[in-house]
C-alpha cells in the first residue's frame, strides 16, 4: 500500500515529466504557449503531491492559487506564499484555448523559474 509519501513522489515524478517538456519547448523556436502550459501544470502537480504528503485530499482543479493557499494551511514553508502565481492558473486552460495568446520565450522562461522553485522547496520538504 502507498504511503503519503509515496503518493507525493508519484506526483512529483508526473511534475518533473512537465518540467522536461517545458524545457525542451523553451530551448526550440517555440511556440511557447506550450512551455507555459507545462510549467503550470509542473506547478499543479508539485502542490498536488504536497498536499497529499499532509494527507490532504488534493482538490480537482487548475487553480494553482487555490492550491498555493491550501498548502499553506496545511504548512507549506511560508516562502511559498511570498510566490506569486497569479498568472500562472490561465496558462492551465484558458490560455491553451485563446488564439491571441503567443507569449514570448522570456514568459515561459519565467513560468519555468517559478515551476523549479516550487518543485525544489516541495522535494526539500519531503526530504525531512
Amino acid at each position: 500500500m502507498k504511503t503519503n509519501r509515496d503518493l507525493a513522489i508519484s506526483w512529483l515524478k508526473k511534475a518533473d515529466s512537465d518540467l522536461a517538456d517545458a524545457k525542451r519547448t523553451v530551448n526550440s523556436e517555440g511556440p511557447y504557449d506550450t512551455a507555459c502550459f507545462h510549467a503550470q501544470q509542473c506547478i499543479e502537480k508539485v502542490l498536488k503531491g504536497y498536499l497529499s504528503f499532509r494527507d490532504f485530499a488534493a482538490p480537482k482543479t487548475h487553480d494553482v492559487e487555490e492550491l498555493q493557499r491550501l498548502c499553506l494551511e496545511q504548512g507549506f514553508p511560508e516562502e511559498l506564499a511570498a510566490i506569486d502565481l497569479t498568472d500562472l492558473t490561465d496558462y492551465a486552460v484558458e490560455f491553451r484555448y485563446d488564439a491571441d495568446f503567443w507569449p514570448p520565450v522570456e514568459t515561459a522562461e519565467q513560468a519555468i523559474l517559478l515551476a523549479e522553485k516550487i518543485r525544489n522547496l516541495v522535494a526539500l520538504t519531503l526530504d525531512k
